[in-house]
């Protein structure tokens, strides 16, 4: 062999192991967990120092298309270049013809990164002006260079792929504490006597709600029933809820008078959110020595009330919570309960469920629920069944919560007929 074969020989063999070197170097800088910065530094390097690759533009796509890496051609030239075409036209390694977009003139081959076919970078190059294309230094190191970025680029986007689902295994397991924590807001146990019975039902939206109900003992015998929902869904509602229900049930302990209970209520609620949010309550105030009821509707879904075969849409009240720093007119009913009287209240998750025509439950639909029906255990499986009935049609949109309450029965009994 002569000299000039044996030294082209020895050069060959020392660029593949240049090549098999760094390749190394990056798979342990990869299982070293370095840096974007360091990886793209190294891809940079090989490019510049040890194929004299003169122009280049490395493209990553995260969230959005951006430069991540350039020689020889300005990041706001870069920025020129038609991504879009370029996306929508190479899936494979590519020569640049001349007479493609103009962006693209000063570039002679796209090396597109590709994982399952998504295209995650796109790597233009370009030779030194004065370079022919037989030579070109792309031309021979084609494939290194396309391996090169490949492992670089598919390293990150798995890199990042799994501090997603790290970070969506917080946010899980974050979302169940919550909702935990949550569950903790409503009664534990419901009354079941002779005076009082109630049934609840809840379903959140999603992990956390911003429905809420509640049934309070107070000091001197009587029993408030609440009900509200907070504009919004998700945590901040959630949270917002939680703060709301606290100054509810503290505000109880200092008056039962309701108009100044939610005069103090929408104080809070403004204090909390800022004006950014508000919230609609139901509250009623049940008296079971002088058998009366006393409700006020800040702006929440109508509570119906049935009693003597008749019923009545409890909407005096007021506006909604939160939105105004003194409320408008305010109005609350006190409300004479005679035996097997009922209660039910609800939020606007249930009546806006909607049938497979696109209409909703509405009021009307509650009312029809349950007529003819005797017990709240009738109209609470009603309700249940509708709720499972029209969710499998339409879908969640909201939370459903209702309360429904019979005062003054024969018997707590599930099986009797109130």
């Amino acid at each position: 062999m002569s000299d000039e074969k044996t030294q082209r020989a020895k050069s060959k063999l020392q660029l593949s192991n240049a090549k098999l070197s760094r390749l190394l170097e990056i798979t342990n800088a990869i299982n070293s967990n370095s840096s974007r910065k360091s990886l793209f530094a190294v891809l940079q390097e090989v490019l510049i120092n040890e194929l004299h690759i003169g122009k280049f533009v490395l493209y990553t796509f995260e969230a959005y298309w951006r430069v991540a890496l350039t020689q020889g051609i300005s990041a706001a030239e870069a920025k020129k270049v038609d991504l879009k075409y370029i996306v929508e036209n190479y899936k494979s390694i590519d020569v640049l013809s001349s007479n493609q977009q103009e962006s693209l003139e000063q570039f002679d081959v796209v090396i597109p990164v590709l994982q399952e076919d998504k295209p995650l970078a796109y790597l233009l190059l370009a030779d030194f002006e004065d370079e022919k294309i037989e030579i070109s230094p792309i031309i021979k190191h084609l494939r290194f260079i396309q391996t090169l970025a490949n492992i670089i680029v598919v390293a990150l986007e798995n890199k990042r792929l799994n501090n997603e689902y790290i970070k969506q295994i917080a946010i899980k397991k974050e979302l169940e504490l919550a909702q935990s924590m949550q569950s903790l807001l409503f009664p534990r146990k419901l009354p079941n006597s002779a005076e009082l019975i109630v049934e609840a039902y809840y379903l959140p939206h999603s992990e956390v709600g911003g429905d809420y109900y509640d049934v309070i003992h107070l000091k001197d015998g009587n029993i408030a029933l609440c009900m509200a929902d907070v504009s919004g869904k998700g945590m901040p509602a959630a949270l917002l809820m939680a703060n709301f229900q606290a100054n509810l049930r503290a505000l109880l302990n200092v008056t039962q008078d309701v108009s100044e209970l939610v005069r103090q209520c929408n104080k809070k609620v403004i204090e909390s959110a800022d004006y950014e949010k508000f919230i609609t309550l139901f509250v009623a105030i049940f008296n079971p020595n002088n058998k009366t009821l006393t409700y006020l509707n800040a702006g929440h879904q109508p509570g119906i009330l049935y009693q003597n075969g008749s019923l009545q849409l409890l909407k005096k009240g007021c506006t909604v919570l939160g939105m105004f720093d003194e409320l408008p007119k305010i109005e609350s009913e006190t409300i004479p309960l005679n035996l097997n009287s009922k209660l039910i209240c609800f939020t606007d998750g249930l009546t806006e469920l909607e049938d497979k025509l696109g209409n909703q439950l509405e009021v009307e639909g509650l009312i029809a629920l349950v007529e003819n029906k005797n017990s709240i255990y009738e109209i609470t499986a009603a309700f249940k069944s509708k709720i499972k009935q029209l969710k499998a049609i339409s879908g969640l949109k909201d939370d459903i919560t209702f309360l429904a309450a019979a005062f003054f029965s024969e018997s707590s009994s599930p099986n009797s007929n109130l």
